[in-house]
C-alpha cells in the first residue's frame, strides 16, 4: 500500500485500470474528461489491456458498454450531466437487462442556463433507472468505491449496473492523498469477471432483450427491483471484505453494522445534518465547531442513496429530535428528494424526528460555514419551511 498525491479524478482512474476492464467507452464531458483521459494513457502505455473505444456521444458510450457487457466482459465508462440525460433511454435498458456496468458521474448541474459546476441533479434525476448509486466525500473514497462498485454489481445476487457520484470540481479535481494498494491485492479481492447469464456469441445466436408482453413485464420488474434490494446486503458483505483487505483504505462508523451511511457524532445528538457528497466535509467542520460552542449536533452522510438504505437511516436517527436535509438538488414542483425519502421512511412512526428541507449549493454555489451554521439556528428554533433554499 503507498500513498499518493493525486486528483479524485485520477484516483478514479487508478482503481478502474486496477479493476481491468475488458472494454472502456470514453466520451469527454467537463468536469469528467480527467477520469478517461488518465485511462486512455494507461492504455496507449500498455498498463491496462482493454479495449478503449472513443465515442461519438455519451448515449454511444453507454451502448458500447451494454454491448460490451452483453458478450459476457468487464466495462466501465464515465460522464456526467447533459451527458448522463443523453444516456438516459440506455440506463433503463442496462438495468433491465441485468448487465453489470459500471459508470462514474461526475455531479454537474443541467442546463439550462449552462453551468459546468456542481450539483446533484444529474445523478438524483437518473435514480429512477434502475442504477446502484453511491455518493464518495473523499478521493480516498472515490478511488475504493470504484473498486467495490465492480464487485457489488458482478455479484451473481445482484447483476444491476452502477454508478460512483462525486462533486464536479470541488472533489474531482482536487488533489488528495490516496492509499494505493499493490495489484495482486487488488486481484485477490476483485478476481476477473465470469458472467453468470447468457451472454452474446455468434456461434450461438439469441435475442436480448426481447418485448415482454404484459403477462411477463411486470414479474420481470419484480426480479429486478429485488435484486437492488438484494444488493443493501452485498454492498456490506463487500464493504466488510474490503475493510479486511485494505484496512488502511476508508474507515466508516459501524462498520460491522452498516456501510450505507457514515455516523458523526451523532451519539447524544439532539439535532443531526443529513447529506451527500463533499459538502460533508463543511459540515463535519461546523459539527465541531458547534460541539465546542455546546451544541448537540452531528453528521449523518449518506453513502448509498440507491437502494435507500432505510433501515440503516432508522437506526442512526434513533432518539434524535430534529433532521436538516441539506441537499443539492430538487424536484421541481415537489419537494426535496432526500426528504421525500425520509418523509416516507418516519411516515407511520410515533416518535418520529422534525424533518426539516435544506436546498443548497445549486448551479455550484458555494456552500459556508455560515450556510450551516444559519440552517442549525433555523432547525433549532423551528424556524424555517418544508423547503427553504439557503443562498
Amino acid at each position: 500500500m503507498t500513498k499518493q498525491i493525486m486528483e479524485a479524478s485520477h484516483a478514479i482512474a487508478e482503481a478502474v485500470k486496477m479493476a481491468k476492464p475488458a472494454v472502456v467507452a470514453a466520451y469527454p464531458i467537463t468536469p469528467q474528461t480527467h477520469i478517461v483521459e488518465r485511462i486512455s494513457e494507461f492504455v496507449a502505455d500498455g498498463e491496462i489491456d482493454s479495449e478503449y473505444v472513443r465515442v461519438e456521444s455519451e448515449f454511444g458510450a453507454i451502448s458500447a458498454c451494454l454491448g460490451a457487457s452483453a458478450t459476457g466482459t468487464r466495462t466501465y465508462t464515465a460522464t456526467c450531466s447533459q451527458g448522463l440525460a443523453l444516456m438516459n433511454e440506455v440506463l433503463f435498458i442496462v438495468s433491465g437487462m441485468r448487465l453489470p456496468v459500471c459508470m462514474t458521474v461526475v455531479n454537474r448541474a443541467l442546463s439550462a442556463p449552462i453551468s459546468i459546476w456542481n450539483d446533484h441533479q444529474d445523478s438524483i434525476s437518473a435514480r429512477d433507472v434502475g442504477w446502484i448509486q453511491m455518493y464518495a466525500e473523499t478521493s480516498q473514497e472515490c478511488y475504493d468505491l470504484t473498486l467495490m462498485q465492480f464487485k457489488i454489481s458482478e455479484d451473481h445476487r445482484v447483476l444491476t449496473p452502477s454508478m460512483v457520484c462525486l462533486d464536479g470540481f470541488t472533489l474531482s479535481h482536487v488533489y488528495e492523498p490516496v492509499d494505493i494498494p499493490e495489484q495482486k491485492r487488488v486481484d485477490d479481492f476483485l478476481p476477473g469477471y465470469k458472467p453468470y447469464h447468457a451472454v452474446l456469441d455468434p456461434e450461438q445466436p439469441m435475442t436480448l432483450g426481447p418485448i415482454g408482453f404484459p403477462s411477463e413485464y411486470m414479474e420481470i420488474r419484480k426480479s429486478q427491483i429485488d435484486a437492488i434490494e438484494n444488493s443493501l446486503k452485498v454492498i456490506e458483505e463487500v464493504y466488510n471484505e474490503f475493510s479486511d483487505s485494505f484496512p488502511v483504505g476508508i474507515k466508516r462508523a459501524r462498520p460491522e453494522r452498516y456501510f450505507h451511511v457514515e455516523e458523526y457524532k451523532t451519539e447524544d445528538a439532539e439535532i443531526v445534518f443529513i447529506a451527500m457528497g463533499s459538502v460533508c466535509g463543511t459540515i463535519k467542520i461546523a459539527v465541531d465547531e458547534l460541539r465546542e460552542r455546546g451544541g448537540k449536533v452531528g453528521l449523518l452522510k449518506l453513502i448509498t442513496y440507491r437502494p435507500f438504505p432505510r433501515q440503516a437511516i432508522k437506526e442512526a436517527l434513533k432518539g434524535v429530535k430534529k433532521v436538516a436535509v441539506l441537499e443539492k438538488a430538487v424536484s421541481p414542483g415537489g419537494d426535496g428528494p432526500i426528504y421525500c425519502e425520509l418523509s416516507s421512511l418516519f411516515y407511520d412512526d410515533t416518535d418520529k424526528p422534525e424533518l426539516r428541507d435544506f436546498i443548497i449549493g445549486i448551479g455550484g454555489r458555494d456552500v459556508t460555514f455560515d450556510h450551516i451554521q444559519r440552517i442549525y439556528e433555523m432547525i433549532k428554533e423551528g424556524k424555517g419551511r418544508k423547503q427553504e433554499w439557503v443562498f
